[in-house]
């Protein structure tokens, strides 16, 4: 093993590298050319380096990947005595129920007990073992027409085996290091400095284990990525210092659709100029789109959007997009929102959003469509449509929230920063003149490190001793004397401190987690984010470890607090696999219906549901089976919903009958298991074990090619899926997909419903327009949606499936608990742990098995406060 190295080594191996690439990295103009406040994405050249001080780092990477790091006085690691399992006790039981199937050179399912080793150290065995243990456990092994065990020989097997695998696991599970991840690293950076960068951006993608990307097994680190870390923060800082003595003034544009050039040439043709001073479009249009160039950004940052208009000639709302866009090739056309107007007097809404410079407002209609609409009447003057009519656009910023920035007070409190003045005055009110601020201090050692320990002491989340900044202060003198400003030097110890071990890493050590530990490991779980003041004044005071009210106190303040959305976020992305829903893009020629409005919507549905669940302290079961959906005019025509108006997400009740209802409905869970032309019932089967039923199915054996078309006559994906199932090495595994997968076949590949599959070749015609255009899509053979579950539960549809799965609600239950011990630890649960998780499903059903009871109860386990 390698020996520890300590926290100050590392430490100061950061320092120097931070001084060295820093140094490499400016010019002359760097700190004319920087970006200004506000500005979400910048470039920073990172050279190539080769020095004594990178190899120093390089040592100090090397430590972290092998798994290993010095935590104050505890090192972690990962040596311990190999467990091996118990085979005088369960070599007789396998020898007479398993080794027909699984021995001398028979390996149905892929598992050969003649292979089969004892080191539970080698994870791939432990794996093997705890698969043979579940299969047992559950009466899947012996088969059912095979010689059953007595319950008592099946006991004893299970508790032999069971008591190695918890040991060994219980040894391992403590001594993986936790990287904080991309968007967690990002949302930590910007609450303390005030930004609002696009950090993700410049960090390498982070590794996943099972659906989480926070798990500290996965999340390694390269000298690369240190380097990006560093780049990072030195544009954090160049974003949180002020520039300016005086607080930046936004400014404001007014804009009208009548008043720029493509004015000129489309309004009478493509867009209507009304009465008062209006400009009406009567569908969204691939040209001309609704760009409005004179509401446009000239820096990046937080901008005001206000848009005033009013549904034209129509006795509904009239739902509309409001994004922007630019000139720049390739670049992304940000969707702001979707908003609706009456019919009537002129309304305005307004929104906030973050625009990057050179951007253009984009508005566009949804939900209208006439494809003749220019010639009809002779005229679009005489056009008698529902329209969409803008009468203006404002546009305020960029947006200074604080002045100066929390960044700029955390690095400069107790120093003196002035403006230097300039030899000819009237410089300053020149377009191009850029301030100089000089930096002082009464007493320059003692004022810096007092500077470094508080920003040490935000970056680490716990207070911290000046002996822990020393390396960062020496740091500091360095640049001093190597003739570096005052501001300069300050500037690469501060970026020092961010690029450092003890704010990349959770510092958490084995066992039970002191207070800022609990405090940092509930602030990331709810908020995705450093912990607040509140949180460390009550860890100060060992509150949070000693009194379970308190931490309860801070989780519903948590739960309450804007930031948790970025719990909802990053959850449902990986818990539901929503991070993919991009991943395809439907063909358009099967699935015209598909818009980027809908695919706005789904995201939203699915993340104000599961908010919904949690506020509301829903029963479990409604994950999958609920009265009610989270909808919008959108989602609620793709569903078959009648009276949902307006494009604003809200809960609307399910009307008898109606099929929806739950995660398994949902547009956004149903594209994410399909690709963008067919289902795969055992797609969508694998998806809805591991992410609602909890159940990891194993990998296809070595050489099992996958389903493909049979030309011998199998017609339908069903039967070649019962022709795979034939093999001794397939059987086990589809018995448990394939059920739930046959059920979500009554569901198309973007969410609707369907009792035919489409098809782009033979099949039935379909005489049908959509958005003027026919269908090109012609109807297949019908669905069939009925199967049985591994438990012999037969259903016939979706509904019965549905039925039977919301009625075992401890699994649901179960594998949910499961899924957020893991997102809150960092860790994925184990063997271990299956007590504690039992323990606390049986806790939730006496309270009803609550969602928002389950966060509260996963919060005060002793899983969250351990490690």
């Amino acid at each position: 093993m390698t020996p520890p190295l300590s926290v100050a080594g590392l430490n100061a191996a950061t320092a120097n590298a931070a001084a060295l690439i820093t140094a490499t990295r400016r010019s002359p103009t760097h700190d004319q050319s920087a970006p200004t406040d506000g500005r979400y994405k910048f470039e920073l050249p990172v050279p190539h380096l080769q020095s004594p001080v990178v190899t120093l780092i390089r040592t100090a990477v090397a430590v972290v990947l092998i798994g290993g790091f010095a935590l104050g006085d505890f090192w972690v690691g990962v040596s311990h005595a190999a467990e091996t399992v118990p085979r005088q006790i369960l070599n007789p039981f396998l020898a007479k129920y398993c080794g027909d199937c699984h021995a001398d050179g028979a390996d149905e399912g892929g598992l050969s007990l003649d292979d089969l080793g004892d080191n539970l150290n080698d994870a791939a065995t432990f794996a093997r073992w705890e698969r043979l243990f579940d299969r047992v456990a559950d009466g899947e092994m012996p088969p059912v027409d095979s010689e059953q065990p007595t319950m008592d020989v099946r006991s004893a097997f299970s508790k032999a085996l069971a008591l190695s695998l918890a040991t060994e696991h219980a040894n391992t599970k403590g001594t993986v290091l936790r990287r904080l991840n991309r968007s967690e690293y990002q949302n930590t950076m910007n609450d303390l400095f005030g930004t609002r960068l696009k950090l993700k951006e410049l960090l390498p993608e982070d590794g996943r284990s099972h659906e989480f990307e926070n798990v500290g097994e996965s999340l390694n680190v390269s000298l690369v990525q240190l380097e990006q870390y560093i780049a990072a923060a030195e544009g954090v800082l160049d974003s949180a210092i002020a520039r300016t003595s005086q607080k930046p003034t936004p400014k404001t544009k007014v804009a009208n659709y009548a008043e720029t050039r493509e004015a000129e040439k489309h309004l009478g043709k493509a867009w209507l100029h009304a009465a008062d001073g209006s400009v009406v479009f009567f569908q969204d249009l691939v040209y001309p789109t609704g760009m409005l160039r004179t509401a446009n950004t000239q820096a990046a940052g937080r901008y005001r959007i206000k848009v005033t208009g009013y549904a034209y000639q129509s006795t509904k709302p009239i739902t509309f997009r409001v994004g922007s866009t630019t000139f720049a090739r390739g670049a992304e056309r940000p969707t702001y929102g979707y908003y609706s107007f009456e019919p009537g007097d002129p309304q305005t809404i307004e929104l906030e959003a973050d625009i990057e410079d050179r951007y253009m407002v984009e508005i566009a209609p949804w939900g209208i469509f006439d494809d003749h609409y220019e010639i009809k009447n002779k005229g679009i003057q005489n056009y008698q449509g529902p329209g969409l009519a803008i009468k203006q656009v404002e546009l305020v910023g960029p947006l200074t929230d604080e002045f100066p920035s929390r960044g700029h007070q955390l690095i400069f409190d107790g120093l003196t920063r002035t403006e230097v003045e300039p030899r000819n005055p009237e410089t300053k009110g020149k377009s191009w003149y850029v301030p100089v601020f000089d930096l002082q201090a009464d007493d320059a050692p003692k004022d810096i490190a007092n500077v470094l320990q508080r920003v040490a002491t935000a970056a680490f989340r716990r207070p911290t001793k000046p002996i822990e900044v020393a390396d960062f202060v020496e740091l500091y003198q360095s640049q001093i004397d190597e003739g570096e400003t005052m501001e300069r030097a300050l500037r690469t110890a501060v970026v020092a401190i961010f690029s450092s071990p003890e704010f990349l890493f959770l510092s958490e050590q084995k066992g039970w987690l002191d207070d800022y530990a609990i405090a940092s490991r509930l602030a990331y779980f709810l908020t995705r984010t450093t912990p607040d003041q509140p949180l460390l004044d009550d860890a100060a005071k060992s509150l949070l470890s000693r009194d379970p009210q308190v931490l309860l106190g801070h989780a519903t303040r948590l739960l309450n607090d804007e930031r948790h959305q970025r719990f909802i976020n990053d959850f449902t992305d990986a818990w539901l696999n929503l991070r993919d829903i991009e991943f395809t893009s439907p063909d358009k020629r099967l699935y015209p219906e598909y818009d980027a409005f809908l695919k706005f919507s789904m995201l939203r549905e699915t993340r104000r549901f599961v908010d919904e669940l949690i506020t509301q302290n829903l029963p479990v079961r409604n994950i999958v089976q609920s009265d009610f959906a989270m909808l919008n005019n959108r989602l609620a025509k793709l569903y078959q919903i009648d009276g949902v108006e307006g494009p604003q997400i809200r809960r609307v009740a399910i009307p008898d009958g109606h099929v929806r209802g739950g995660l398994l409905t949902q547009a956004s869970t149903l594209k994410v298991s399909a690709n963008g032309t067919n289902t795969s019932p055992v797609v969508r089967g694998v998806w809805v074990m591991e992410r609602i039923v909890g159940k990891r199915p194993s990998p296809p054996p070595p050489g099992i090619p996958g389903v493909e078309p049979d030309s011998r006559g199998a017609s339908t994906l069903r039967e070649l899926l019962a022709k795979h199932r034939d093999s001794d090495s397939c059987r086990s595994c589809h018995r448990m997909i394939d059920p739930p997968g046959f059920a979500l076949e009554s569901f198309n590949p973007i969410g609707g419903w369907r009792d035919r599959f489409r098809s782009l070749g033979d099949g039935e015609r379909v005489v049908k327009e959509i958005n003027g255009r026919k269908v090109r899509y012609k109807l297949g053979p019908p669905v069939d949606a009925s199967g049985q579950l591994a438990n012999g539960k037969q259903f016939d549809g979706f509904r019965e499936f549905r039925d039977l799965l919301a009625d075992d609600e401890d699994a649901l239950t179960k594998s949910f608990v499961t899924k957020l011990l893991t997102f809150a630890t960092g860790r994925e649960m184990g063997f271990s742990d299956r007590d504690a998780i039992g323990k606390l499903v049986a806790q939730s059903k006496i309270r009803g098995h609550g969602v928002g009871d389950l966060i509260k109860l996963v919060v005060t386990s002793d899983a969250f406060r351990r490690k």
